[in-house]
């Protein structure tokens, strides 16, 4: 008798030998294992993406009769029964309608903040602290709908030493950088979607991802230098502190929950007390991210991603 599995639970990717029980049919029992997340998928993409979460490789799809993970979906969607009609895309506000707003909402930081500076209140470098953290993105948003706590928590208080240290302008400059952020963030991501449709091997997909992500990064130092010059913010302090939030916030976004807490570590480097430390803090969460923004599962279609 076949036992289901918790589809949260780790599972073991190897498939077991065919009985008799299963006819020879190893792709059936896979089907009863994921049934839930086969069910619910708007298309194969997500189920490539979810079999890569838990562990199969095209190496792990070759033993299915499959030539990589992509073919495998495609089967495990053709054969889950849906009453004839497809899966509904999730409800709610149209695509153009939720990018227009995301940018209007990652505006708002750099405003509030040249707006505190500009009047003179006493705690307008807290306020552009507040506002640069709160732009890493709503609790909601976090990988799997979860609340990494700690990831905000360490931001705040890395981004509040660096700027009782170095002054408000800096404080400034990253608040201004939050609009590009958000920006580099959407074409990543939509960039990276594209990618995945167009791949049919898991290991390429991932090799065209990472240099992707390293561009994006790379521009986005350019923007978050003219934010730094802008404010009259230090840019050897202000850019790496500014490409840090970013993958901050892609992990936050993208990554799994052990994958958005891997920007841990790294905001806790950057609050040591030696000028190296905001490049270090770079260099630290640089290899996690790359590792988990070039998973495929890291970009299957859930409510509330860029």
């Amino acid at each position: 008798m076949t036992v289901p599995l918790d589809e949260a639970a780790p599972v073991d990717p190897s498939p077991r030998r065919p009985s008799h029980r299963s006819g020879g049919d190893p792709v059936k029992a896979l089907l009863h294992r994921h049934r839930e997340l086969c069910e619910h998928a708007v298309d194969p993409l997500e189920i490539a993406a979810g079999l890569e979460a838990h562990g199969i490789t095209d190496r792990t799809a070759a033993r299915f009769r499959h030539r990589d993970v992509f073919s495998l979906a495609e089967e495990l969607y053709a054969r889950t029964p849906r009453d004839g009609t497809p899966p509904a895309p999730p409800a709610g506000i149209p695509v153009h309608a939720k990018a227009v707003r995301g940018f209007g909402y990652a505006l708002l930081p750099g405003a509030l903040a040249l707006g505190a500076a500009a009047a003179g209140v006493p705690w307008a470098g807290a306020f552009t602290v507040l506002a640069t953290v709160a732009a890493l993105g709503r609790p909601g948003q976090a990988a799997g709908g979860r609340f990494p706590a700690p990831v905000y928590l360490l931001a705040a208080a890395a981004l509040g030493w660096a700027v009782h240290r170095h002054g408000t302008p800096l404080g400034i400059a990253l608040a201004v950088s939050a609009a590009p952020a958000h920006l580099a963030g959407a074409v990543f991501a939509a960039r990276a979607r594209r990618r995945l449709a167009g791949s049919r091997v898991l290991e390429d997909f991932a090799d065209g991802v990472r240099p992707l992500l390293l561009g994006t990064l790379a521009l986005y130092a350019v923007a978050a230098a003219g934010a730094a010059a802008l404010a009259g913010a230090p840019p050897a302090v202000a850019v790496p502190l500014a490409v840090l939030l970013l993958l901050t916030r892609l992990l936050l976004v993208h990554g799994a929950p052990r994958g958005a807490l891997a920007a841990a570590p790294a905001l806790v480097l950057a609050l040591l007390p030696f000028p190296a430390a905001p490049f270090a803090a770079v260099v630290g969460v640089l290899v996690p991210a790359v590792l988990a923004l070039s998973r495929a599962s890291a970009h299957a279609q859930r409510p509330g991603t860029h």
